[in-house]
């Protein structure tokens, strides 16, 4: 059986989103994509993920309603780590985040939070 971590990356743009997928590919990680929360949610039901890196401001569903729909369906104990470029990570507390990174983001400190969430695996 793999024991490869899942890690579902949720962001709206594009080119941040490969980056980021990129990392975590090159780094040993299986990674699903969704480009705002109502894929998310989709992907969440197909396969759960070991940790959920989650953009707050997208189109359709964005973040905060996300992790509200996720806790509603029971999978609230999944570790969410809310990127953003808001600056403030009090939007990531008040979504019960367990990690937050600030847009531009380094990627090492984005594989150091995954690599924390996922040691249990």
């Amino acid at each position: 059986m793999d024991r490869t971590p899942l890690v579902l990356v949720v962001e709206d743009d594009l080119d941040i989103l490969e980056a980021i997928c990129d990392a975590l590919e090159a780094n040993g990680y299986h990674v699903a994509r969704a480009r705002n929360g109502a894929e998310a949610l989709e992907r969440v039901v197909e396969a759960r993920p070991s940790v959920i890196l989650l953009d707050l401001m997208m189109p359709v569903m964005d973040g905060a309603a996300f992790a509200g729909q996720l806790r509603t369906a029971g999978r609230g104990d999944i570790p969410i780590v809310v990127i953003s470029a808001d600056g403030n990570p009090r939007q990531a507390a008040l979504i019960g985040a367990q990690g937050y990174l600030a847009k531009p983001f380094d990627l090492q400190a984005l594989l150091t939070q995954v690599a924390s969430m996922t040691s249990h695996v």
